[in-house]
């Protein structure tokens, strides 16, 4: 077993999801990790992570940065500038970088449909062929549907509101579409950064995943079993709450003509609800496979996640989803 066949070094720049998957490539024991930060950054980092300032409009700080580092996880905001992440690309390439992780951890962005639906989508593809076209870094596209904490607690995300004891069936309520855990995002960075480059063996290597989008997820499930698992959590019945259902795709409609009248609910409306269209779009573990037994992924406690969930909807400002 060489070690140079092993990714050792790996760098990560932004935050968000990023904290999780740092905390996970730590706990293998088996990676350093160097956090690309900009000079006014606040964050605070774990013990271990080596820190390096880049400045995004100096290029050379950049590649300065990433000189020495066998792989680059990109986990910036969505709102960053639409430059950005091609500098880190160019600066990878130019730094020696063999492996990127660009800014996925979504839904299935190789399924035309969806694109086409959800134009935001549309820069994942464009990121892919941007790294393939430099042709210096190999890409992995880490499709892990939306984060499951996160948008259960957004009341208009997956159409129920933990808080106000409301939901928003969409259809029937049954269209199953997957979806992942903070945690399992970063364990599955982890896992595949943990695997020999080339094959050892019959076991997985991260050559088998050179330049694909890959599936990951913690739960393939439908908005009745979510539900069902906030009545566990909370304690509730079906009776303390108001339900409604609306068909997906006239939900759709409705958060596109929000989204004209300035409304931000409007986005997260259209974009989520779109990967419940009765197409099967949401759901890739059936449609695409998932990489989760490769990796050793565990099976996740349903109802522990969503505890966090409702923790994380009163612990925010829920008012900025509002429709009016």
């Amino acid at each position: 077993m060489s070690s140079s066949n092993y990714i050792k070094n790996v760098a990560i720049a932004g935050g968000n999801v990023g904290s999780y998957i740092t905390h996970a490539l730590l706990d293998t024991g088996k990676h350093t990790i160097t956090a690309l930060t900009r000079p006014d950054s606040s964050s605070k980092l774990p013990e271990g992570v080596n820190v390096k300032q880049i400045d995004y409009a100096s290029p050379p700080t950049i590649v300065e940065a990433l000189k020495g580092q066998d792989a680059l996880v990109i986990t910036l905001s969505g709102f960053v500038p639409k430059d950005t992440e091609t500098k880190l690309f160019e600066a990878a390439g130019e730094a020696g970088v063999k492996w990127i992780f660009p800014n996925e951890w979504s839904p299935d962005t190789a399924n035309e449909n969806l694109l086409k639906d959800v134009a935001v989508f549309a820069g994942k593809p464009a990121n892919r062929k941007a790294i393939a076209s430099l042709g210096k870094s190999n890409y992995i596209g880490v499709s892990t549907g939306f984060w499951y904490e996160y948008s259960l607690a957004i009341g208009p995300a997956y159409g129920i509101d933990t808080v106000n004891h409301k939901a928003t069936l969409f259809d029937d309520g049954n269209t199953k579409i997957s979806t992942s855990t903070w945690p399992q995002v970063g364990r599955t960075v982890a896992g595949l950064l943990s695997l020999p480059i080339k094959a050892e063996g019959q076991e997985p290597c991260l050559e088998n995943y050179a330049n694909k989008v890959i599936y990951a997820n913690s739960f393939t499930i439908s908005q009745n079993e979510m539900l069902a698992s906030v009545f566990r959590v909370t304690g509730t019945k079906e009776s303390d709450w108001t339900i409604e259902k609306v068909g997906s795709r006239e939900r759709y409609e409705t958060g596109l003509e929000q989204i004209k009248e300035g409304k931000r609910a409007g986005f997260v409306k259209m974009m989520y609800t779109r990967i419940f269209f009765q197409d099967g779009a949401g759901d890739t573990e059936h449609s695409k496979g998932t990489v989760n037994a490769a990796l050793g992924l565990p099976k996740e406690d349903l109802d522990e996640a969503t505890k966090r969930a409702v923790a994380r909807a009163k612990a925010v400002d829920g008012s900025q989803w509002a429709d009016e």
